[in-house]
């Protein structure tokens, strides 16, 4: 457990961490009053079962003439004191235990919180190509369901281990003050049977914890899939098959979560016999020993009230240290996924970085992660400011990843990317992007307003209506907007634009580009999904308000970039022609 509690340190902060041992205070400080409401139990129930104590005993007999001070006169009075004064011990120990409870489960639930979003915070910041590499679904899995699992099962744990074992430590202490050859016995008894049962089923715990993973990974993953799909999944008849899917690796989960919670439970049933069993065995234990029913009474309640808050106690601690086990594989693989993430400042810069004279890439090389191919070999352009070029070649020629370069997103290993003689780096890229209007050829709609869509990640309040209406204008879906919609830009679209064609959608992703009023747009395949009319006429209204626009198309449509002033054609990885429409056509 300890190498757990290192690990689940590395996640918190040190806000986070300084507030765990305040906690622990905490615990600490519940833990003794706990003991001394235990420890309150004997001396009254001393004076109630053998009233001449008040006389014998020195300290009750010390208090007795103490409270005759403040008007206690009678033994009967200083009896009731006695009991009120316990009553307010239990109290207030349960009192503090329930303060203690609240602080405990608000740290816990703030630390789920502290810890999922920072993840997405390092999810957002890492660098575009590790995005290449990473599934979706289990990016959203790590967050919204690991990061639960892994505070639930052991971060709260480990809190519930120390919280629980304190209260043991103390209880222990005080019994062994009592009567040290019987607290042993006890002691040994209860360690024997829930230490034997926990090395009985530690590895099988881990086994299953792992298995709990993957299969929580293969649920994600067929949601994912399944409704990502709908349309695919309909026409396709795999209702059933992505039904299947889901339903084997669900029910595994339940399983599994099922066994860890049985497994934790199963002691308690056994132990309570046993304690059952015990308190007969401790009332023989005394009357062995010698002593009447009038003397041992006292120390026989003592150890009721031990009892019953040391047996919960003693099947929290083992359920903690069953639970901690059973997601010991999630925390490692948080862990582990949390210390692989590059740290980094994102830098917030508001000035725009556009090209005035030209873009350049000086022999550019790229290749991808885990690949033997290049994907781009010794590339040199140059993209005259204002000017509109098409990027041309068949599908694995690089004309994507010259475009992602382009774009800021990949780094090449060799070469550089220059803006008006300023070379593109981490420094200025967030500059340079602002500067970019990009359509894909997949455009990603929320489930939004066509208003909220085009002005993608702009407060609802904070909209430009006129940069709105214009870019809607010239992507030619203003007409659409306000003719056939029945609220018009506050119009909902359904998740992934589900109610809009394959065109329309491809027009917000164009207006989307160009509400910001970019320098430099670049159009991946943007008219792909319009027809010939509509490309035309999109394409008319691009050229008319673009005349200080840098314009990058990548295309297949022939239409597309006929009247670019360049056309760079890529075969496999290289730049195997350059020149005007006219010129390329008469040689290729």
């Amino acid at each position: 457990m300890l190498n757990d509690l290192k690990k689940i340190f590395y996640l918190l902060t040190s806000s986070e961490r300084k507030k765990s041992i305040l906690l622990l205070i905490i615990i600490l400080f519940v833990a003794l009053l706990d003991m001394i409401g235990i420890a309150s139990i004997l001396p009254f129930i001393a004076v109630i079962s053998n009233p001449e104590l008040v006389e014998t005993n020195f300290l009750l007999n010390k208090l007795f003439i103490l409270s005759n001070g403040v008007g206690v006169n009678t033994k009967e009075d200083f009896y009731f004191i006695l009991g009120i004064i316990v009553f307010i011990l239990l109290i207030s120990s349960l009192s503090f235990k329930a303060l203690s409870t609240y602080v405990q489960l608000r740290f816990s639930l703030m630390c789920e919180y502290s810890i999922a979003r920072r993840i997405v915070e390092g999810y957002l910041h890492q660098p575009y190509i590790w995005f290449l590499n990473r599934n979706s679904a289990d990016l959203g899995k790590t967050i919204l369901s690991e990061v639960g699992q892994v505070v639930n099962g052991s971060l709260i744990s480990i809190i519930n281990f120390v919280n629980y074992w304190m209260i043991i430590i103390f209880i222990i202490i005080l019994l062994l003050i009592v009567d040290l050859k019987l607290t042993l016995i006890i002691i040994s008894v209860l360690g024997f049977a829930y230490g034997t049962i926990y090395l009985a089923v530690k590895h099988f715990l881990k086994a299953i914890g792992e298995k709990r993973i993957k299969a929580n990974e293969q649920r994600f993953l067929s949601i994912s899939e399944a409704f990502g799909a709908a349309k695919e999944v309909k026409v396709g008849n795999l209702e059933e098959v992505y039904l299947d899917r889901f339903s084997k690796p669900a029910k595994n989960y339940a399983n599994y979560n099922a066994i860890s919670s049985i497994i934790s439970m199963t002691p308690r049933f056994a132990i309570e016999a046993i304690s059952f069993g015990g308190l007969l065995l401790v009332i023989l234990y005394f009357m062995r020993a010698g002593n009447d029913f009038v003397n041992f009474l006292p120390v026989l309640t003592l150890y009721a009230f031990a009892g019953y808050r040391i047996l919960p106690a003693a099947q929290s601690v083992y359920s903690a240290m069953i639970v901690s086990r059973f997601n010991k594989p999630a925390l490692i693989t948080l862990y582990k996924d949390v210390k692989s993430l590059k740290t980094s400042n994102p830098i917030k810069s508001y000035n725009k970085l556009f090209p005035k004279k030209n873009i350049l890439l000086k022999n550019v090389n790229f290749n991808y992660p885990n690949t033997k191919k290049i994907s781009l070999k010794n590339i040199d352009l140059e993209i005259i400011a204002g000017k509109s070029v098409g990027i041309v070649g068949a599908t694995g020629s690089g004309k994507t990843t010259i475009v992602d370069i382009i774009l800021g997103l990949l780094e090449p290993q060799h070469g550089t990317l220059e803006v008006d003689g300023k070379i593109i780096n981490k420094d200025n890229v967030r500059s340079w992007q602002r500067s970019i209007g990009y359509v894909p050829q997949q455009i990603y709609l929320a489930d939004d307003t066509i208003a909220r869509n085009i002005a993608f990640g702009v407060d609802s309040d904070k909209i430009n209506q006129q940069s709105l209406k214009r870019a809607a204008k010239i992507a030619n879906l203003d007409q659409f907007i306000t003719n056939e919609l029945p609220k018009e830009y506050e119009t909902y679209i359904g998740e992934r634009g589900v109610r809009l064609s394959g065109g329309q959608r491809q027009r917000i992703g164009l207006a989307r580009a160009l509400y910001h009023q970019p320098k430099v747009l670049i159009l991946d395949e943007a008219t792909s999904s319009l027809d010939n009319i509509t490309e035309k006429s999109v394409m008319k209204l691009i050229n008319e308000s673009s005349k200080d626009i840098t314009s990058i198309f990548i295309a297949h449509r022939l239409t597309t970039i006929k009247n670019c002033d360049t056309i760079f054609l890529f075969d496999n990885g290289t730049l195997k022609a350059r020149g005007s429409f006219k010129e390329l056509s008469m040689k290729n």
